[in-house]
């Protein structure tokens, strides 16, 4: 690695923690308010008389959880350059590769689940939004307000610590913008980013729900598209650990 800095390679792991941290607990912060006067007013924009309609809480949204599927990646790959901080460079190639290979292979898995949870809510919202009156009742009750103001801070502070982590790498050693692959996830998360933040704000209050979702799901196709390019990536990297292995064990025996 050369004239790899430590300090900020570590300080990168950890901004990019924070960032995986604040997804994934998105659903926890923003969601549950009362929605209810809210929700009236939407409906009345819309020519629909919803009436008393009780304690309404807001929906908490898929899309910035889901990036975190996206986001796990660029973790994994900075704990990664973290490791060869402690092990050797033989012992590393054969860690990376089989834990590589079993981190890609839970992460395709889990994004296909979840990609599939979020199509079918997706389908159901546009459904039922499609169906008026009563479905567009049932949508406005479940799905009609969402939390835009709270999102937008949780989103501004993940863009904000994802081009730390960047510039933090970038301290750390100027080589990283030669690494592609790298490059290609850093651009890849700040899209999502940015493309979530417009997604919210494109449309009235009471469709942000569905586009948040679409959202979801293209981040869980792009966590698949990632997933795939780790596993076909460990392959190489498992393959030369064996045959190194089975070269010294044949030296051994002989």
């Amino acid at each position: 690695m050369g004239e790899l800095r430590k300090p900020f390679l570590l300080l990168a792991l950890l901004a990019v923690a924070l960032v995986v941290g604040v997804e994934l607990g998105a659903a926890a912060l923003t969601g549950g308010g009362d929605a209810s006067g809210a929700l009236r007013d939407s409906a009345g924009r819309l020519g629909v008389e919803l009436g008393d309609v009780g304690a309404v809480s807001e929906p908490s949204g898929r899309g910035i959880g889901y990036l975190a599927l996206i986001d796990v990646v660029a973790l994994w790959t900075t704990g990664l350059f973290c490791l060869s901080l402690v092990l050797p460079d033989r012992m590393q190639g054969r860690v990376q590769g089989v834990a590589t290979l079993v981190f890609s292979i839970v992460l395709l898995l889990v994004s296909l689940v979840l990609l599939i949870v979020a199509f079918i809510e997706l389908t159901v919202m546009v459904s039922l939004f499609l169906a008026p009156p009563f479905g567009t009742l049932a949508y406005l009750a479940v799905w009609g307000f969402f939390p835009v103001d709270d999102a937008a801070v949780l989103l501004g502070l993940a863009l904000l610590l994802k081009l730390v982590w960047v510039a933090l790498l970038l301290a750390a050693q100027p080589r990283f913008l030669r690494n592609k692959g790298l490059v290609a996830l850093a651009l890849t998360t700040l899209l999502c980013t940015v493309v979530l933040q417009f997604l919210h704000g494109l449309v009235p209050v009471i469709l942000v729900s569905i586009l948040d979702d679409l959202g979801a799901v293209v981040f869980a196709v792009v966590a698949l598209i990632w997933a795939l390019v780790l596993l076909i990536g460990s392959i190489p990297a498992i393959v030369k650990a064996i045959r190194t292995t089975a070269t010294t064990s044949g030296r051994t025996v002989t």
